[in-house]
């Protein structure tokens, strides 16, 4: 017998753009200039191999999110716990609202996601790099 599924993606993902901020694009590009901003590539690394990155952004997949922010995790990244504003992308927005809502729950602030994700962005002239992966040592 199939799962029935209460809250689909549609849902989980609306009420996440209920409660964050969204930037455009061209909003984004602006604010990635400033000092005070992180940006967040939440992509699986072979997306990131493929379709290229946000100079600049750290790199956090989607899966380690909440371990890395979190203080008190042993897997915390001492970037979020810096005073500034986080700025999430993925490839086309879903998964940044989800994961800027979880940083969110969990205290993280300001934050907000990219409509469109990496997509607008470089749609919108935003910078753009290819990222070579680091070569085995040996």
């Amino acid at each position: 017998m199939p799962q029935t599924i209460h809250r689909g993606i549609k849902s989980l993902i609306d009420e996440a753009n209920a409660e964050i901020e969204t930037l455009s694009a061209a909003d984004a590009i602006k604010a990635s200039q400033g000092d005070d901003v992180v940006i967040v590539d939440i992509r699986d690394p072979r997306e990131i191999e493929r379709e290229g990155r946000i100079p600049g952004a750290f790199s956090c997949t989607r899966g380690m999110l909440e371990f890395w922010i979190d203080p008190l995790s042993p897997y915390a990244k001492p970037i979020f716990q810096e005073e500034k504003k986080f700025i999430f992308y993925c490839a086309g927005g879903m998964r940044s609202a989800l994961a800027a809502k979880a940083a969110q729950d969990m205290g993280l602030k300001p934050v907000a996601h990219v409509a469109g994700g990496f997509s607008a962005w470089r749609d919108a002239g935003g910078p753009t790099e290819k990222f070579e992966p680091r070569k085995p040592t040996g």
